[in-house]
C-alpha cells in the first residue's frame, strides 16, 4: 500500500518528467498492465493506446504546468486535484484546466488512472 509520501513522490516524478517532456521517464510510472480514463476517453486506454496518447499530446502541445493541489490516500487508491497548463504549438494559445482524479498504486507504479474535468475548459474560443 502506497503512503502519502510515496504518492505525493510518484506524482511529483509524473508531474516532472511531463513538464520535461521526457515520454520515456513519464511511461516508465506506470505498470505494463496499466488503464487510463478521461471524459473524453470514456473506455479505459491500455499501455500502447495511453503511450500513442501521450506522445500525440505531446506533438500538440508544449506542457507548462502540472501541480497537484491535494492528495489524498486511502489504501492503494489516491485521490488528487490539480491543475494543468499546456500551450499549443500551432497557435502558442495558452488551455488551463482544474480537474481531480483517481488512481491505484501497486508497487510504486500507476495501475489505474481516472480524470474529471470539464472537456469545455480544453475546447478553444469560438
Amino acid at each position: 500500500m502506497p503512503t502519502y509520501d510515496d504518492a505525493v513522490a510518484l506524482f511529483a516524478k509524473r508531474s516532472q518528467a511531463w513538464l520535461r517532456e521526457d515520454i520515456d521517464a513519464y511511461l516508465a510510472l506506470w505498470a505494463d498492465d496499466m488503464t487510463f480514463q478521461s471524459p473524453v476517453h470514456t473506455e479505459p486506454l491500455g499501455r500502447a493506446a495511453f503511450a500513442d496518447l501521450v506522445r500525440q499530446s505531446t506533438a500538440f502541445s508544449r506542457p507548462l504546468r502540472f501541480d497537484f493541489d491535494h492528495i489524498a490516500v486511502r489504501g492503494p487508491m489516491v485521490l488528487a486535484e490539480w491543475t494543468i497548463a499546456i500551450e499549443r504549438r500551432d497557435s502558442g494559445q495558452r488551455i488551463e484546466w482544474r480537474g481531480m482524479s483517481v488512481a491505484e498504486i501497486r508497487d510504486r507504479l500507476i495501475v489505474t488512472w481516472r480524470e474529471y474535468w470539464n472537456p469545455l475548459a480544453v475546447m478553444p474560443p469560438l
